[in-house]
């Protein structure tokens, strides 16, 4: 595959406390009229992270149309799963509701941090999200006694299937921290089954982290976009694929991804967090450049 990039479509501004800086984890979601509305992260002067989002005209070459006023979700109260922020991994559409898959941070003192998956529980007349709990959905267990992270879920016919990432290991520095992609299982899209079973793991030699999957299913075969970091240490992200017939075990290709870095730009140091959309008959990437999505968020049209 070739993608064709089309550049940044949008930059955040220090509009606000909650948006200092940052529009990273674009999540492409369809709204009535024809809008195409990106929720994103960001952050605030203290580097806590917010959900948010902007409104894009895809017939006048995906014009921004409107932000938002005031953030969709915000960390939670001191002492909560989320109170160091909430990070966007996905939504899903449902017949009554949306259902917003979510990363809570926590600061901690032999880590660096702690993290947790959270539910938002969407309304489709108001748009409006609220919290499912105070608590986490999926937390750390026997399973992930580390961490778990990133979450993406996909209806799949009567069943939810979640590509979640999670820490086999922590170590003095960040780069031990040994994180993959696991899998799970739901019929209601709240309680999970963990597998155990690792879905996307290292291949290349120093690589210590893969995160943040976009998952499709085209007819019989699962295909995943995610962002990792190929070693050795201080290596930047840089977006990945890989396919399944299972949905379960993926087979890297990442030679075959057919996107990376700029030689100069808002892209150039690293590119990261993609989501995949259809528009007029195409295939389309949201994606983050420089600083884990300082720079905004771009677009990128898949060249058939």
């Amino acid at each position: 595959m070739r993608w064709i990039k089309k550049g940044v479509i949008f930059t955040p501004e220090a509009q606000a406390d909650w948006q200092f800086s940052h529009a990273a984890n674009p999540v492409p979601f369809w709204l009535p009229g024809g809008f195409l509305r990106v929720y994103y992260t960001s952050r605030d002067s203290k580097s806590r992270s917010f959900i948010s989002w902007v409104d894009l005209n895809p017939s006048e070459g995906f014009k921004v149309m409107q932000t938002a006023k005031h953030p969709v979700l915000t960390p939670g109260g001191i002492g909560l799963f989320d109170d160091s922020g909430v990070t966007l991994g996905c939504i899903v559409e449902g017949k009554e509701n949306w259902l917003m898959y979510y990363l809570g941070w926590n600061l901690a003192v032999t880590v660096p941090w702690h993290n947790s998956i959270g539910l938002a529980i969407g309304n489709p007349v108001t748009a409006e999200f609220q919290k499912n709990s105070l608590a986490p959905m999926m937390d750390r267990d026997h399973t992930d006694p580390y961490s778990v992270s990133y979450p993406f879920v996909l209806k799949d016919g009567n069943k939810y299937r979640m590509w979640y990432g999670t820490n086999r290991n922590w170590g003095s520095r960040q780069e031990e921290m040994d994180h993959v992609l696991k899998y799970a299982e739901s019929e209601d899209g709240i309680h999970w089954n963990r597998s155990g079973i690792v879905s996307l793991d290292h291949v290349y030699p120093g690589e210590y982290a893969v995160s943040r999957p976009f998952v499709r299913k085209k007819e019989d075969l699962y295909q995943m976009w995610f962002s990792y970091r190929p070693g050795p240490e201080g290596a930047t992200y840089r977006i990945g694929y890989a396919e399944s017939n299972d949905g379960i075990r993926f087979t890297r290709k990442d030679a075959e991804v057919g996107i990376t870095v700029s030689e100069t730009g808002w892209d150039s140091e690293m590119v990261c967090y993609p989501s995949l959309f259809e528009y007029a008959g195409k295939t389309w990437m949201l994606y983050n450049g420089n600083g884990y999505g300082k720079t905004g968020f771009g677009l990128a049209e898949l060249a058939e």
